[in-house]
């Protein structure tokens, strides 16, 4: 902003401001206040302090609602980040048919979760289920608890990974193809290059991803609900699957907001923990 003329610049940036606060700032200030009631949607509010966020520690649901969400977190999103690298390594290169296969990859994406939960779930399904006619065998796939996580996991993998793969295209595009020449010179193979050259100059890229992805993932509620609905023995009930039991199924909305706070703190600790760790390890200059 111009400092002769504050005005106008705060005129120019109201509309972000306006939009921050309605939907970022004052939901979050709202679910603080409403956890510190004891409220089931319909009667008084009754102010009972930090009682919720005590009685959720020592509940063992929080628990293993974030041991859960962290399992999902650490299959699907290192995973995602590979194959999507691994895919726009080869989108990249200008060879027929690779722009409909990078809107082909990119569809999963775009589709509503909840749907892709209802179709998978019939894929899944042990009797008549596509994937077990295919294999020839009978696998409870969302109802052994050994195997429901992993399940799940396969499916947000599978939905995100041509939506990463964009990201990785457009920087494996930004990056000059003088380096890899030089680098060809010198001796250095496809694995040498793409360990010490590529995956360094798509740092700020990888950067992105991680932290956006880290908090879709913690916050996957749709996609769940419609293939497991937090079951086998509460083996898929990620964190917001937690936040919908105790506000619609309990009728508990003071501690439902508490689960809500406590989310939103543990995003903003692993974000600044990534921002940390990515702040000295980007390279902006390609030239």
């Amino acid at each position: 902003m111009n400092a002769r003329r504050p005005l106008l610049g705060w005129l120019l940036i109201a509309p972000s401001l306006i939009g921050v606060s309605a939907f970022l700032i004052l939901p979050v200030l709202l679910a603080f206040i409403v956890s510190l009631f004891h409220w089931d949607l319909l009667g008084t509010r009754d102010f009972i302090g930090l009682d919720n966020y005590a009685s959720l520690l020592a509940d063992g649901a929080l628990a293993n609602s974030l041991l859960v969400t962290a399992l999902f977190t650490l299959i699907s999103v290192p995973v995602s980040l590979a194959l999507g690298l691994a895919l726009a390594s080869q989108l990249v290169r200008a060879v027929p048919g690779s722009a409909v296969v990078r809107v082909i990859v990119v569809v999963p994406w775009v589709c509503a979760p909840l749907a892709l939960g209802v179709v998978w779930k019939w894929i899944f399904q042990p009797s008549v289920g596509a994937l077990n006619q295919i294999l020839g065998v009978r696998i409870e796939w969302l109802t052994d608890p050994s195997l429901a996580l992993p399940a799940v996991a396969f499916v947000a993998i599978w939905q995100n990974v041509g939506y990463i793969s964009l990201f990785f295209q457009a920087g494996l595009s930004r990056i000059p193809g003088s380096i890899y020449e030089a680098a060809r010179l010198d001796g250095a193979g496809p694995w040498r290059s793409m360990w010490h050259m590529t995956i360094p100059l798509l740092r700020p890229t990888t950067f992105f991803l991680a932290v956006t992805q880290v908090v879709a993932s913690f916050q996957v509620f749709d996609m769940v609900y419609a293939l497991t609905g937090g079951g086998p023995q509460h083996r898929t009930e990620v964190i917001a699957s937690l936040i919908y039991q105790e506000a619609f199924t309990s009728s508990s909305l003071g501690r439902a907001s508490a689960v809500a706070v406590i989310l939103f703190v543990l995003l903003v600790i692993i974000t600044l923990i990534q921002q940390r760790y990515f702040a000295r390890r980007i390279t902006y200059d390609m030239s």
